[in-house]
């Protein structure tokens, strides 16, 4: 779950004017002030005042699903069943996934030359997968820096949206996302599409068997994930959560990474005044402090 450099409105939240979008479902202000308990408790997600029309544009999609009209009918049917796989597409809905290949691209030398002194099996986690992007640049990172011995590194990318690990694990994707990157890159790591996939590129299998997708949400109790590892990728995420809830994961993150492991933040991020379990070594990169 990737957020923006600088959060731009998604088009379902901008309106014309301060007129507010047309509805043919019931938004109670009762509604969203749930919503937003709903969604804290399930992912850890601090919903801002602001986002009432994302809100209403993203679940009305599940209301009309289950032919209801009222957002008070569709969150008393998902209180009344904890256990439903509703919850899984109420939390989807909720959940932002904007990434791109080799975004914040300073992080992948820093995560090379880290990789090179160190002797075999590599293992990184990428904590916010989101649909693939971010976990497959890491991925083809470790094959250039690794090259006949990338066999032995193993990257395990997890997401709260199921969804989006069911676009990330097929590994394809629109042309003109794959065209920005340079033409050695795509040659060496994409296959084109042909014939009804033109238009489309999808990852080399070399590069897709490197990569473990599993869901995971952060706030769970247990994690299906262990350690060590040489480095956690956890980048644009935290700013969805409040300063409690970061330094609860940070505090879970830390003995998962080998003493000397990095983790990696968003540019926007900042964890020295959240937790003494980390300590900054770089713009955006941390590692475990060695006190502890």
């Amino acid at each position: 779950m990737n957020a923006p450099r600088s959060i731009a409105m998604p088009a379902e939240e901008r309106s014309w004017g301060n007129a507010r979008l047309e509805r043919d479902l019931e938004l109670t202000d009762t509604d969203f002030a749930t919503i937003r308990q709903l969604i804290y408790r399930r992912a850890g997600i601090v919903l801002a005042e602001h986002k009432r029309e994302m809100v209403y544009s993203r679940l009305a999609k599940r209301l009309r699903h289950h032919g209801l009209t009222r957002f008070a009918d569709y969150l008393a049917r998902l209180e009344g069943q904890p256990d439903a796989r509703e919850w899984e597409a109420f939390t989807n809905a909720l959940t932002t996934n904007l990434t791109a290949f080799f975004r914040e691209a300073h992080h992948f030398p820093l995560l090379a030359d880290h990789v090179r002194a160190r002797p075999g099996k590599v293992r990184i986690w990428c904590a916010a997968a989101s649909t693939g992007e971010e976990p497959y640049s890491i991925a083809m990172t470790l094959i250039d820096t690794m090259g006949a011995h990338s066999g032995q590194a193993e990257v395990v990318a997890t997401d709260i949206d199921t969804d989006a690990l069911a676009r990330a694990r097929t590994g394809i994707y629109p042309l003109e996302q794959v065209c920005k990157l340079e033409e050695a890159t795509i040659k060496r790591f994409f296959q084109r599409g042909k014939g009804v996939h033109q238009g489309f590129a999808r990852i080399r299998p070399d590069v897709a068997s490197m990569i473990d997708f599993q869901p995971l949400n952060l706030l769970a109790a247990q994690w299906p994930v262990t350690g060590p590892f040489d480095a956690i990728f956890c980048r644009n995420t935290m700013i969805y959560f409040d300063k409690s809830t970061q330094a609860r994961i940070l505090e879970r993150f830390a003995p998962l990474l080998k003493p000397d492991g990095l983790l990696f933040a968003g540019h926007s991020e900042n964890f020295s005044q959240i937790t003494d379990a980390f300590r900054l070594r770089g713009q955006t990169v941390y590692t475990r402090h060695a006190a502890r």
